[in-house]
């Protein structure tokens, strides 16, 4: 029975040797990469070169590219590329633009002193946050067309690994090679950041020949998504308009529209259950962690406690999590992997109010970062896969990235509320609520997983009546 168990197991893990699973460590390594090097390695770069902190706050602004990019997302599901389309396929063909603009882009901030020429760095870093967004759309769409659902959790997991050790490299790798570079230390070297930045542009080769490498995912027609189309060009048809203007429409209705149709047309109301559901699901992780990094100081933790943990033990447990994540996918399914991801997030949140009565303890901040990174490596794999099921691959471009942009509306909003909080109520009330924040979505994730299993069984009693 034993043996048997962990055979079972071995074969499962095997998911992890797919070659489209192993190339996503790869993507995901060059989607994280250029992150940091527009935030917060950014504004360690220009505070180091005299610019004042007003204007990097107003800098941060430059993240919002990510926040913003369902809009042009349907572009990326729709315009074909000059030459790089016919060459590589439409999913290729907009990662290797992009990645090609990022790194020409990062070369651009590195060849740019902020202190005699502010304007041209933030040119480049936009260049860069837009690309990357752009990136993150076409990777996205591969991700959920390249495999089959019992495999996104492995995809997501593999991708989460890459994107982690690519912030780890332009964060503490960035900072160490400048330094290393830096002949006096209390005096700003741009030279030393120069060479950083131009590594870092060298290291999205990484992506770039990953893209060449993978082949284009092949994705079969959607009939009902076709029928959509086919019917709303022949309504545009009989509005009288010339050709070009008639031809314009039909072609904005199926980048814009139909994409949002489809799935309220695939789900009916119980659409609203869905959206509901992926706007809350990490609504206990995102309000909490506003508030970490000022509980750490507060509680007397020292900025080296604080980012040796963080960088050690939280990430090796967040690619832990997600690699079991992906593993529980497979055995178990996405939604009673999500219902669990669900309650280890929130119940992890009482380790931090333990943590908080305490005071300064390095063993518990070591047991609760590293509980709550492996909770958090979980369920982003299983919610990552259960949004990755939700698209319709003739618009999962579009698609997943309304989604990953509804996810975390609520849980922003609610979070800028969270300092108040504790100056009223204090941290130990202010975990403990972020915990009970997690209840509404166990109730969801249930509904949902009742909803989708009376779908198939209907499916399945159409089928035997057939």
């Amino acid at each position: 029975m034993i043996n048997t168990t962990v055979a079972g197991w071995l074969s499962v893990c095997r998911i992890y040797m797919h070659p489209r699973v192993m190339g996503m460590l790869a993507l995901g390594f060059s989607a994280g990469l250029p992150l940091l090097l527009i935030l917060g390695t950014l504004s360690f770069w220009l505070r180091e070169a005299g610019i004042d902190r007003a204007t990097i706050g107003y800098l941060s602004w430059i993240g919002l590219a990510y926040g913003f990019k369902w809009m042009w997302s349907p572009l990326v599901d729709r315009l074909p590329l000059p030459l790089l389309t016919r060459l590589l396929g439409r999913r290729r063909a907009w990662l290797l633009f992009s990645q090609i603009t990022i790194t020409i882009a990062l070369v651009g901030m590195a060849s740019t002193d902020p202190l005699e020429n502010l304007s041209h760095m933030i040119f480049f870093a936009l260049a860069v946050a837009f690309a990357s967004a752009t990136q993150d759309i076409a990777l996205d769409a591969y991700r959920i067309e390249a495999v089959e659902l019992r495999l996104q959790g492995a995809m997501a997991a593999t991708y989460q690994a890459g994107y982690r050790l690519a912030m780890i490299l332009t964060s503490a790798g960035v900072l160490w090679i400048a330094a290393s570079l830096d002949t006096s230390p209390t005096d700003y070297n741009y030279q030393s950041w120069r060479i950083a930045y131009l590594i870092m542009a060298a290291c999205m080769a990484t992506g770039i020949i990953t893209t060449f490498i993978i082949q284009e995912p092949k994705v079969s027609i959607n009939q009902l998504a076709a029928q959509n189309e086919i019917q709303a060009s022949q309504i545009i048809a009989n509005w009288n308009f010339n050709a070009r203007l008639t031809q314009l429409l039909t072609w904005l209705y199926g980048a814009m529209i139909a994409p949002f149709q489809d799935f309220v047309v695939r789900y009916g109301y119980h659409a609203i259950l869905i959206l509901t559901l992926i706007a809350i699901y990490r609504i206990s992780d995102v309000v909490m962690g506003v508030m970490s990094n000022p509980f750490y100081v507060d509680m007397g933790y020292t900025k080296d406690e604080v980012a040796t943990v963080s960088k050690v033990y939280g990430v090796i447990m967040t690619i832990l999590g997600a690699a079991v994540g992906g593993l529980l996918i497979v055995k178990f399914g996405v939604i009673r992997t999500l219902f669990l991801g669900a309650v280890l997030s929130a119940a992890t949140n009482l380790l931090f109010v333990w943590l908080s009565v305490k005071g300064h303890d390095i063993i518990g901040l070591i047991i609760t970062i590293s509980a709550d990174n492996l909770s958090a490596g979980i369920a982003s794999s299983a919610f990552v896969a259960y949004l990755s099921g939700l698209t319709n691959s003739a618009y999962s471009a579009t698609q997943y990235a309304l989604f990953s942009s509804v996810m975390l509306l609520i849980p922003k909003f609610i979070a800028g509320f969270s300092g108040q909080f504790v100056d009223e109520y204090g941290y130990a009330l202010f975990f403990m609520g972020t915990a009970l924040l997690g209840l509404p979505v166990l109730i969801l994730v249930w509904m949902v997983g009742r909803v989708q299993l009376k779908t198939l069984i209907s499916s399945e009693d159409l089928g035997h009546r057939s």
